[in-house]
This record gives structure tokens, C-alpha cells and sequence, in this order.
């Protein structure tokens, strides 16, 4: 049995479709802090609580015979987490501790966590590698990479759980097959904003920043459709199952696009022409990044099948003109 933690947000409800799909038994955990009790598949129970309260966790993994776990649970706003640190600490970093913790004593097996590319920091050079060193500029990221030396000590120590440490970079889209899609309340994602406009759900679209290094002065990403990215944990967690060492695992389609890119792409798919404001540059963004996926593709044996920027906002802006927050 697999617990899928963060299972009622963006990515993990997509990841637990992609399960349901291979018949895969898995359990959901969330506070539905931001995620939504509609976003699990039919027949997948759903558990509500924290992955910080260790006896609850503990009572899940005996209970359900867990063996493996993917933790999507975190607060992911980047402005945010500069604004307001302790939150990010006492959820990201305090919680992953207690999931760990309780992970490793009851005997799972395997760990797939979800990290992030903004761990890289302003990377020297793209494409980035595993290998370039880490330097968080945000407490977001610092809570990530925090979590991944959390991972490795633990392994360290003796415990016999696995792990994949996933740094995906910047996540879009919706799911392709329909029906879900990204609903986190006041979402930060360029993607969804973008979507939201289009639909006018919002009035305009803000761009932090035109003075950037970069061909037209706004930041570059490398953006990744969800249900690829969903694929990915599925495949990490068959080279574990098969015997894997501990790794750790850029995911993306190693290319970048600026943030007017993704815009354009987006007006070109809605045939709106929305409104843009720019704004001044925001705390704890970085100039550009996008991955060197090679090693997912390598040692995962990931292939991607949605790399197309136009994919991505199309299938957004479709999810966001159908979905009405309850």
C-alpha cells in the first residue's frame, strides 16, 4: 500500500489518478489546508490530518501495511515564505521531520518526496545538473533542500528506507484525460494565474520584474506538464522497488521559457488578450533555471510525452473554464 501525502492538492491528485489508473492500492493524507476532498479519485480513502502528528502516521502504516510513501504535503509559495518563514519552517521542515521519523521506525521501504529545483538557488550555468551545489534564496527552498538532508541522514543512521528526492522545476496544466486540474486558492503558479485571467477570474496579470538578464527582462523556467510529472513519481517508485539506491532527481524537460513566453502562449490558447501589469521585482526569485533531465531519464526511466508549452496552457486554461470553486 502506498500513503500519498498532500493527496488532495495539485500534483498529488494527479499523481493518485496515475495510481488508480496501474491499480495500485493507495491511501491519501491531508489536512485540506489547500487541497480538495473532490481532487481524490473515486474509491481512494482519504485520511485528514498532519503528517506532523506521528501517531496518526503510525496508526496509517500499520493499519494499511504501508510500505511506500510519496510526500507531496508542503506550503509552496515562494513570496510567502519569505514574508513569513516560520510557517514555511514549522510545516515544510518541522512536519517532514515527523513523517520521517515515524516513516523510518514503522519500517517503510521506499520515500519519494517532493522537492524542488529552487533549491539550486541562481545556478552558476543551465541546463542544471544534480551534481551543481544547492543554495536556497527563499526559506520555501531552504525547507526543501532541509527535508533532503533529512532524507539522507536518516539512511545514514542505519535505517534501511530508500528514497528519491524529486526537484522538479516549475509544474503546469491539467490533466489531459480532464477533470482535474490545479483549484489551490490564490495559486502563485504563472500557469494557472495566466489561466485565471483568461477565464476573468482575475482582473490582470502581474509580471515581478522586466529587468532581468534575459532576452526580453523576465525570468525563464523550464515548465513541466502535470500528468508527466505525475508519471515520474510512478517511476521512482519502480527503481526503488527494484532495488535502487538513494537519489536524488532533477525533473523537467530541460529548456526554458520567460515568463512573457508562457504568457503569449497562454493568450495564444484562450484568444484573450488579457491585461498585464508589471510589478517590481519579488523577494527570492531566481534569474533563470531549467534541468538537465537526463538522469531521470537514465536511472528512472521517465518518458516525458507532453513537452509542449502550448500543451500546458491550453489544457489549463480548459480545466479553469469548466471549474467553479465551491
Amino acid at each position: 500500500m502506498i500513503l500519498v501525502t498532500g493527496g488532495a492538492g495539485y500534483i498529488g491528485s494527479h499523481t493518485l489518478s496515475r495510481l488508480k489508473e496501474l491499480n495500485e492500492p493507495a491511501i491519501a493524507l491531508d489536512n485540506l489546508y489547500s487541497g480538495h476532498r473532490w481532487a481524490i479519485p473515486k474509491g481512494v480513502e482519504l485520511v485528514k490530518g498532519n503528517i506532523a502528528d506521528q501517531a496518526l502516521v503510525e496508526g496509517l502504516i500499520k493499519k494499511h501495511k504501508i510500505t511506500s510513501v510519496i510526500h507531496f504535503a508542503a506550503h509552496t509559495a515562494v513570496g510567502e515564505s519569505v514574508q513569513n518563514p516560520f510557517k514555511y519552517y514549522r510545516n515544510n521542515t518541522l512536519g517532514s521531520l515527523n513523517l520521517i521519523e515515524t516513516c523510518a521506525r514503522s519500517g517503510v521501504k521506499h520515500f519519494i518526496f517532493s522537492s524542488t529545483c529552487a533549491v539550486y538557488g541562481n545556478a552558476a550555468s543551465n541546463p542544471i545538473r544534480e551534481s551543481m551545489p544547492t543554495d536556497p534564496v527563499s526559506p520555501y527552498a531552504a525547507s526543501k533542500r532541509m527535508t533532503e538532508v533529512l532524507l539522507h541522514d536518516t539512511e545514514a543512521a542505519g535505517f534501511a528506507m530508500k528514497s528519491v528526492a524529486m526537484r522538479y522545476f516549475n509544474v503546469g496544466g491539467a490533466r489531459v484525460a480532464g477533470g482535474l486540474g490545479q483549484a489551490t486558492p490564490n495559486a502563485t503558479q504563472l500557469v494557472k494565474v495566466a489561466a485565471e485571467v483568461a477565464c476573468g477570474k482575475r482582473p490582470k496579470l502581474l509580471i515581478f520584474g522586466t529587468d532581468y538578464p534575459t532576452a526580453d527582462g523576465t525570468c525563464i523556467r523550464d515548465y513541466i506538464h502535470v500528468d508527466d510529472l505525475a508519471e515520474a513519481h510512478v517511476q521512482a517508485l519502480n527503481y526503488l522497488r527494484k532495488g535502487g539506491k538513494s537519489e536524488i532527481v532533477n525533473i523537467g524537460y530541460g529548456k526554458g521559457y520567460s515568463v512573457m513566453e508562457v504568457v503569449k502562449a497562454m493568450k495564444k490558447v484562450s484568444g484573450v488578450d488579457f491585461a498585464i501589469e508589471i510589478q517590481p521585482r519579488r523577494e527570492g526569485d531566481v534569474v533563470a533555471v531549467w534541468a538537465d533531465p537526463a538522469k531521470a531519464v537514465s536511472l528512472l526511466g521517465w518518458k516525458p510525452k507532453l513537452d509542449d508549452l502550448d500543451l500546458i496552457c491550453r489544457t489549463a486554461y480548459e480545466w479553469e473554464r469548466a471549474y467553479q470553486p465551491s
